[in-house]
């Protein structure tokens, strides 16, 4: 199997890549701009893609994630976090009750990327912890250790925010 042209790969993914991102920034024109920055890092980064290591597919949602993650490092971070963000019930609601979304945002970014990447697809995107595997390519046992790991992390910084 041969890596698709960048023609294909751009008429294949640009619908998905834009839906992604219009789920999580809000405005369309910002929405464009990122999905801009993720096919010019497409193009860049074409000779590096390995189909032996990942499919099309996921190289092009990793470079988008991780565009957005970028995105999100640029803005402040009220933009980051979305009010709905523990509708699942599995973060303390006590947690975010009493500290601010901007707190929990420093703790997310605190947090190593691909901690930060499964607590933002369980409870932002509403994935289950078997689809975030499969997208990461991971087993469900990893990715449920890693979530666990996650939400340590998470509470044990809230509580550094609430002694101070």
């Amino acid at each position: 199997m041969s890596v698709p042209s960048l023609e294909k790969i751009y008429n294949d993914y640009y619908g998905k890549v834009m839906g992604y991102i219009m789920a999580r920034v809000r405005r369309r024109a910002e929405a464009e701009d990122i999905a801009s920055d993720v096919f010019e890092k497409i193009v860049r980064k074409i000779d590096d893609f390995d189909e032996t290591k990942a499919s099309v597919s996921t190289w092009v949602f990793t470079i988008t994630r991780n565009t957005l993650i970028d995105h999100y490092r640029r803005t402040k971070p009220s933009e980051e976090l979305d009010e709905n963000l523990a509708e699942d019930g599995e973060l303390d609601e006590d947690l975010l009750r009493s500290e601010t979304l901007g707190e929990l945002a420093d703790a997310l970014r605190s947090m190593p990327e691909q901690l930060r990447a499964i607590i933002v697809m369980r409870y932002y995107d509403g994935k289950t912890l078997t689809e975030i595997a499969k997208i990461m390519d991971l087993s469900y046992g990893a990715v449920k250790l890693r979530h666990q790991n996650a939400l340590e992390i998470l509470r044990r910084s809230m509580n550094v925010f609430e002694e101070r």
